[in-house]
């Protein structure tokens, strides 16, 4: 089963006059064509299943915490009266989608029930559903690797990977790295956070776990010079993915950002379209201050991509709605646990029907 989906490509044959041979050759293309499109179909829907196998996993603590609450408002039936929208309210703002963007939920959703003449309880839960999968749907990234629309990968395709410590960054790096492996494709990984021990060890151990390599410097080295190598090194091992890890916390802010700069500048002098993918690791259990750390990030880089972590260990999760919303991010993947294939794309529909089963 592919963990990445494909991008969509279409295929064109100009309107020549053909041999009998050379119709006979398109004809047996266009056989293999529609086997392949058929293969990729049934690998579409494995692929389907397991995100939203995985998705239910991961938000059982949040369905069971305030996305419950918000679910039993329409289990009551009957009209959905003003307290019911009231209380709706309060449930999205303590679910961690932020003041701003709960408004424009109900607003949104106030809408669309007038415009259809919906007054029951179940009525209002699926436009809000689809609201919610609206939100989510709207973001469409400025990465090359993981849009729909997205052309065929580069190669080396390179990930930088954002975040603070704590989030789950660099387990989230093993496991891209790993489900870059199985689907066949060569990944190095970049131990750009120098500046802690530990990070650099831990990739090590997670490398030599998937067998992935790892380019590595000592402690204190200089970060730029582990992506220098990391580069050169994908090219001379024809490697498909750099996957590059980079500081969660330094003295300052401004100093994290500036070395995050100065990381950018590095790739871009070896591949002027590098970084073809900005990916930030958020932690879903801190909220509001999820928002703000992405808020930070991106006034530095350009963010592509969020991997939400630990919804496990939510009982709210509506920050992901807050980030699409707000910052106009998408959310690529969502960490489901601590294994390497712990890692699953993101559905907005698998999401949403997850938060109110």
């Amino acid at each position: 089963m592919r963990f990445f989906r494909r991008a969509k490509q279409a295929a064109h044959i100009a309107e020549t006059e053909l041999t009998a041979d050379e119709a006979a050759a398109v004809e047996g293309a266009a056989h293999l064509s529609g086997a392949v499109v058929l293969a990729h179909e049934t690998e579409d829907e494995q692929l389907e299943t397991e995100i939203e196998r995985q998705t239910e996993q991961a938000l059982q603590r949040t369905r069971k915490g305030i996305f419950g609450q918000i679910a039993g408002l329409f289990d009551r039936g009957g009209e959905f009266d003003e307290s019911l929208w009231e209380d709706l309210e309060d449930l999205l703002i303590g679910a961690d989608a932020g003041i701003a963007t709960t408004q424009r939920i109900l607003a949104d959703v106030r809408e669309r029930v007038a415009k259809e003449k919906v007054k029951d309880a179940e009525g209002v839960r699926t436009a809000l559903k689809q609201e919610l999968i609206d939100i989510l749907n709207a973001p469409e990234g400025s990465g090359r690797l993981w849009s729909e629309q997205a052309e065929p990968a580069p190669r080396p395709a390179v990930i930088l990977v954002l975040g603070v410590n704590g989030t789950g960054k660099t387990t989230t790096i093993a496991k891209m790295a790993s489900a870059y492996q199985r689907e066949g494709s060569k990944a190095i990984i970049a131990a750009g956070d120098t500046f802690r021990a530990a990070a650099i060890d831990q990739l090590k151990e997670w490398g030599a776990r998937i067998g992935v390599d790892v380019v590595a410097h000592q402690p204190g080295a200089d970060p730029g010079a582990v992506v220098f190598d990391a580069m050169t090194a994908a090219e001379s091992r024809n490697a498909d993915i750099v996957i590059i890890d980079t500081a969660g916390r330094l003295h300052t802010k401004f100093n994290l950002m500036e070395e995050l700069r100065k990381l950018k500048r590095v790739i871009e002098r070896n591949d002027p379209s590098a970084p073809h993918e900005v990916l930030l690791v958020l932690d879903a259990t801190t909220g509001q201050n999820g928002l703000i750390q992405a808020k930070a990030f991106t006034e530095a880089v350009d963010v592509t991509s969020v991997c939400l972590t630990k919804l496990d260990g939510s009982s709210k999760g509506g920050i992901v709605f807050a980030i699409c919303d707000q910052l106009n991010i998408p959310v690529r993947f969502v960490g489901t646990g601590e294994g390497a294939e712990d890692l699953a794309p993101f559905s907005s529909e698998a999401f949403v029907e997850a938060l109110f089963r």
